[in-house]
């Protein structure tokens, strides 16, 4: 079973992603849960879901309600695994359904395989150093969180009819007066084509601005690993990495970063790196489809200059 996030009618890409993953798995019925309104609920049986169950009595999104309403659908379907995206939505909800369920949760999981009914979850571990293949075997469902972008999302037309049902549920202690809408929403760094990432290396927040300036001459936005989130040079959500986002890109720029397996884990394997970093050691560099060795700021200087010079010169004719 997978738990399919609807945001404002419409489904989360990771819902695709799951959902696909899902019918990888040989001998396995597929059943996605909807939640709430969602215009796209019937679009999953193109992706391989069997069945789709939508539940229409519950509104926007509340922790408790949802809860409630996952773990009685789980518990009436008895499925042997149950996967969530790893969103902020989904890693609210997932430890409260394991532990209400008494069941295991293996969370930002960057691959899945089933065997003998069995899913082996792989996940870094031990601070990023090693990664670990985790079983549940004891209790059911087995869970499991991924998020965006970790698995490709494949069309795998099947044929079926949205099974729409009620379910009661107790009210929420919580009341919600009013949701607040950020202002001035910058590109989501999980939809950009580049990226222009940033750690340790470029050391200050100043030092973000080139970068800033750099990815807006090319199209690209600004990102950074978790060391840059720490120090304050950058947004946390634009964290690339095991606890910040996974990206797929077209290009990326991995600029003062040294590539440890929890920034790498964020980083999709069809991405081309470009990496700039003093240290020919840094394991970045045997990562990178293009690697420089040399401090950033030079480098970062000449392409700017390189990158206005072209588009004087292309004015001017």
């Amino acid at each position: 079973m997978v738990y399919c996030q609807s945001d404002k009618e419409k489904l989360h890409p990771v819902s695709y992603e799951l959902i696909s993953k899902a019918s990888e798995f040989h001998g396995m019925e597929v059943v996605a849960l909807v939640l709430g309104n969602s215009e796209d609920a019937e679009v999953l049986f193109n992706y391989g879901a069997d069945r789709v169950i939508l539940v229409e009595n519950v509104g926007s999104y509340n922790l408790e309600v949802y809860t409630d309403v996952i773990c009685k659908i789980v518990k009436k379907e008895s499925p042997e695994i149950f996967l969530l995206g790893a969103t902020q939505l989904g890693r609210e909800l997932a430890p409260r359904i394991a532990a209400r369920l008494n069941t295991g949760l293996t969370a930002d999981c960057t691959n899945l395989e089933v065997n003998d009914g069995l899913i082996y979850m792989t996940r870094p571990a031990f601070g990023g150093n090693l990664m670990a293949t985790i079983i549940c075997e004891k209790h059911r469902p087995q869970m499991v969180t991924v998020r965006p972008n970790v698995f490709e999302k494949r069309e795998n037309k099947k044929l079926g009819k949205v099974e729409k049902v009620k379910i009661d549920y107790k009210e929420s202690r919580i009341k919600i007066e009013e949701v607040i809408e950020k202002g001035l929403k910058e590109t989501d760094i999980t939809k950009a084509e580049i990226i222009v990432s940033g750690g340790r290396g470029v050391g200050s927040k100043e030092g973000f601005e080139k970068l800033k300036e750099f990815a807006n001459l090319i199209g690209g936005v600004v990102a950074g690993s978790r060391v840059a989130v720490e120090n304050g040079w950058i947004e946390k959500e634009k964290q690339v990495g095991q606890t910040g986002k996974t990206v797929r890109p077209k290009i990326y720029f991995a600029i003062g970063i040294s590539g440890t397996i929890q920034h790498l884990a964020g980083i999709h394997e069809n991405s081309f790196i470009i990496a700039i970093n003093k240290d020919k050691n840094a394991p970045i560099i045997k990562m990178a489809n293009l690697a420089i060795i040399s401090d950033w700021g030079p480098v970062i200087d000449r392409l700017i200059k390189r990158k206005i010079e072209k588009e004087k010169a292309s004015v001017l004719k």
